[in-house]
Formats: structure tokens, C-alpha cells, sequence
């Protein structure tokens, strides 16, 4: 995808008025008509296809350049593919059960906030999904921050905090699989580097919501009692259901492959399922394709335990895919290029270019409201960047989740932010000051670059 050669030199006006057209095209189609953002950048690829042909570039060009460009997110596509089963192999294994109610099991009235960022932390880890997160136990915790009489501005912070980390941080997670894939980076080595950032601003958060964390008395327990009763009920709470996380870090720390090690820590829970619970060949088949539909009756554990399968990970292969091949024209038409070439003369030092990657990506979520485009645009087009100041790709990889994955629940009108206002009725800006670990990964990673600490340099 960075290869692409270009084939015409627009001016500095045209590339600069199309990127403002595709910005308006997507973010009005997000906010203010609900659209997924497949049909509007599908209407951006045609708009990019318009101006290549106007401008006397073949279509057979444009063809090559927007396929190309879809195929340097094949690596991603087979990944999210794995992770899609990683997710239902480790549901029926009980590895996401019984780490969701460990984590219940934390919830004490003793520094209610920073208790609640750390379940949420966990449930966000187990899942991979910062929404499914907080569309369950952090509906819950909001019915018992009502409860006590807290603030709920707070709890909101600390909800969206947690869900966010555990997103960020989780190998389930889309987000994270597809920034560490887009500038081909392994997984497993991407999330070990994001802890240079990630965990100073987990530590921080903790403090600060354990400061704010009034002295309450917990009497509104009915909701984390009924969680716990519904996940015991499943019969796939026990000690050995942890197995397939062993495999996943023993696999991680030999340096297997993140596909291969995706594949056999799925393959242990399929095994490990069979201690507490029988499933016939086609039974396995189609959860690993279509996931797994849980039926306890308890609407909340459903919802957090029907998940996974290949086929839950289309939406997110469709985008990646439509995004990328967008990404293609605007390199094969020099968009890219000539925009870049402006600010070439403030690109010349490392801080700087983190800085503006950093910037660049905040100012997706803000312009367009979408954190995927805000991954891939900024991968797409910072990696040569980082190349010239002597930066691995796994800086870049960290830049893009510390400054778009957990940027995107600050912005009011973005997806992320309308979902989780409406989940929890707390409005954006009232738990934005609070959403602690949100707010300080992308100040952490320009400090950390400004100063030249943990950073990585090219051999």
C-alpha cells in the first residue's frame, strides 16, 4: 500500500478541496443520517474514481491502485478471520465466563470508582469489545452509581476508561489486531509495546479515580449478584477454563506466529470445553463460524456471551477492506503525497512526526467520528514518515490506538460516543473530564516522543 506510486501530481488546492469533500461525505452520512460508514466511503472511492478520470488517469489504473491498496489488508482480513473464532472457541471453552466473573468478584463499596475502571478493565480485556462492555456491566454499574448517590459523571469516566483499556489492550479486539496489521507490526509485539504508554496511564487513572472514590456503603448489589448467579449458571466457571490464556502467552513468548498462535490457543478451549460441556463436530462447526448464542435468560449475560464466530468479523473486513482500497487512490492519485509534502519541512524531527500522526488521527475522530478510518488513515499515511526519521512500525502502531481507539468516546457525535451516551444516559462532555485513561494516552505518547523514551528505532 505504501509503495503505490502515484500517477498524477494534483495541486495543492485539488488534493486539499477532495479531502474535504470525502471528510463532509463521511461524517455527515455518520452523524447526522446514521449511516455505517461502508456506504459513505464507498461514495468517497467513486468521488476519487470521478477526478482520476477527469484528470485523463485510465480507469485500468485507478482499478490496480484501489486494489492494490484493499490488498495490503489481506495479513488483517485472515487475522480478524482467527480472531473471530478465537472469540466463540474461548466463550464455550469458559475462558471469557470465568474471567468476567473474576472480575465481579473484585466489586467492593472501597474506592467504588477505581474498582469500577478495573472490572471494567478485565471485562473490556475478556471480550475485546469496549461497547459490548459498556452496554452490560457498565449499565450495571451505572444503575448502582444511582444507587448510591455518587457522581454518575464519574462512573461514567471510569466505565469508559476501563472498557476503552481493555479494548485497546485485548488481543480479541478489532481495533487492536487491525492497527497492529496495517503497518504489519506482529500482535502480540504491538500490544507489548503499548505498554510503555498504556500502563503509566492505567496506574494514573487508578490513583485518580481511588482519590475521587467517595466513602460508600454497597446495598444495591441485585444487579452484580444476578451477573455472577447467570455466569455460574452456564457451568463454565472453573479453575482449568484459564488454560487457553497459558497457551496464548506461552505461544507469545516463544515468538510463534500471531496466526498460528490465535489458531492453537483456540484449538485448547475447543478441548478444554469438552470437560464441562459435550458438543458434536457440527455443533463446533457452526459456533466457530456464526459464534456463540447464549441462553441463559438473563438479557445482559446473553448479550455479553453471544459473540464470535467468522462471520461477526464481515463488518469490520468490509470496512477495512472499502477503507484501504480508498487509501489506494488517494496515494495513486498523489493526494497523499502532495498534502504531505506541505508539511515536510515541520516532519524532519521524530517528535514531530508522532506529534502529527497524533494529531492527525484525534482530528479523524473529531472531522468524520469514526476510530477505524482513524487507525488506517493515519497508518496509511504516516508509515513512510516514520521511516525516514529511523521509527519502527510499532511506533506508529502505538500512535494510532493511544491517539484513535481510545480518542473516539470523547467526541460527542462520534460512533462511539452517541452509543455510549445512550447506553449509560450520561452525556459526553459530562464524563469526558473524567475519562481519565482516555484522556492521557495521547498526551503520554506525544510526551514520550517529544522526550525520545520508548521509542523503537529502525536497524
Amino acid at each position: 500500500m505504501f509503495r503505490i506510486k502515484s500517477v498524477i501530481s494534483p495541486t495543492f488546492g485539488e488534493a486539499f478541496s477532495l479531502v474535504v469533500a470525502i471528510v463532509a461525505i463521511i461524517s455527515i452520512s455518520i452523524t447526522k443520517f446514521g449511516a455505517v460508514p461502508h456506504v459513505p466511503i464507498l461514495f468517497s472511492i467513486l468521488l476519487l474514481i470521478c477526478f482520476g478520470l477527469v484528470k485523463k488517469v485510465s480507469y485500468r489504473q485507478l482499478e490496480a491502485g484501489f486494489v492494490e491498496g484493499a490488498g495490503a489488508g489481506m495479513s488483517a482480513v485472515f487475522l480478524f478471520f482467527f480472531i473471530g473464532i478465537l472469540v466463540s472457541s474461548w466463550i464455550i471453552g469458559g475462558t471469557i465466563p470465568t474471567l468476567v466473573y473474576a472480575g465481579f468478584t473484585m466489586l467492593t463499596p472501597s474506592f467504588f470508582f477505581a474498582i469500577v475502571f478495573v472490572v471494567t478493565a478485565i471485562v473490556g480485556i475478556s471480550i475485546g469489545s469496549s461497547l459490548t462492555t459498556v452496554a452490560t456491566v457498565g449499565v450495571a454499574f451505572i444503575g448502582m452509581a444511582t444507587a448510591l448517590d455518587v457522581s454518575l459523571a464519574i462512573a461514567a469516566g471510569a466505565i469508559v476508561s476501563g472498557a476503552f483499556f481493555g479494548d485497546k489492550m485485548s488481543p480479541l479486539s478489532d481495533t487492536t489486531n487491525l492497527a497492529s496489521s496495517i503497518v504489519d507490526v506482529d500482535l502480540f509485539e504491538h500490544i507489548r509495546n503499548m505498554g510503555w504508554t498504556t500502563i503509566p496511564a492505567f496506574i494514573l487513572s487508578f490513583i485518580f479515580f481511588a482519590l475521587l472514590s467517595p466513602t460508600v456503603t454497597l446495598t444495591e448489589v441485585d444487579k452484580i449478584a444476578a451477573f455472577r448467579e447467570g455466569l455460574l449458571a452456564t457451568g463454565m466457571i472453573h479453575w482449568y477454563t484459564v488454560i487457553p490464556i497459558v497457551v496464548l502467552v506461552i505461544s507469545t513468548l516463544m515468538k510463534v506466529p500471531a496466526l498460528m498462535t490465535l489458531a492453537i490457543s483456540s484449538a485448547s478451549a475447543i478441548a478444554i470445553s469438552f470437560f464441562h460441556h459435550f458438543y458434536g463436530a457440527s455443533d463446533i462447526v457452526k459456533i466457530l463460524f456464526s459464534g456463540y448464542q447464549s441462553t441463559t435468560g438473563i438479557e445482559d449475560i446473553d448479550l455479553l456471551l453471544t459473540r464470535g464466530g467468522m462471520e461477526s468479523m464481515m463488518f469490520t473486513i468490509g470496512l477495512v477492506l472499502l477503507a484501504l482500497s480508498m487509501g489506494g487512490l488517494l496515494f495513486t492519485l498523489g493526494i497523499v503525497q502532495c498534502l504531505l509534502a506541505k508539511m515536510e519541512s515541520l516532519l524532519r524531527k521524530v517528535s514531530s512526526v508522532i506529534a502529527a500522526s497524533a494529531l492527525t488521527a484525534i482530528g479523524i475522530n473529531v472531522l468524520i467520528g469514526e476510530q477505524y478510518l482513524s487507525i488506517l488513515l493515519t497508518g496509511q499515511a504516516f508509515q513512510t514518515q516514520y521511516e525516514k526519521v529511523g521509527l519502527a512500525n510499532k511506533n506508529l502502531s502505538r500512535v494510532m490506538e493511544d491517539a484513535g481507539t481510545v480518542v473516539n468516546p470523547l467526541v460527542p457525535w462520534s460512533v462511539c460516543g452517541i452509543f455510549i451516551a445512550d447506553m449509560i444516559g450520561v452525556a459526553t462532555l459530562d464524563y469526558l473530564p473524567f475519562a481519565f485513561f482516555c484522556l492521557l494516552s495521547p498526551i503520554l505518547t506525544v510526551l514520550f516522543g517529544y522526550f525520545g523514551n520508548t521509542l523503537t528505532h529502525r536497524k
